[in-house]
């Protein structure tokens, strides 16, 4: 996973919740920072801007911390890069 990445989701995160950028870590729990679900509808819709992705609702209902949103950001950016590779 690219350091990028992980900065992207992590300045997203800081400014939808309003946190400071250095108060949150890859390892950071949504319980840590005080982020409860409806907190987390917002992160996703901003991560969906911020990314130009869909984040399937199942897929968001187990993530519990910033590795995981990475991870699955991460997911859907390639799988959607894969996908207009192989519309070319």
């Amino acid at each position: 996973m690219s350091e990028e990445l992980i900065q992207r989701v992590i300045k997203n995160i800081a400014a939808t919740k309003r946190i400071p950028v250095e108060s949150i870590t890859i390892d950071s729990t949504f319980l840590e920072l005080g982020i409860d679900s409806m907190d987390a509808v917002e992160v996703l819709f901003a991560l969906e801007n911020e990314f130009d992705i869909n984040i399937p609702d199942d897929a968001a209902r187990d993530v519990r911390g910033i590795r995981q949103m990475c991870e699955g950001v991460e997911r859907l950016v390639e799988a959607k890069a894969g996908a207009s590779k192989a519309s070319e």
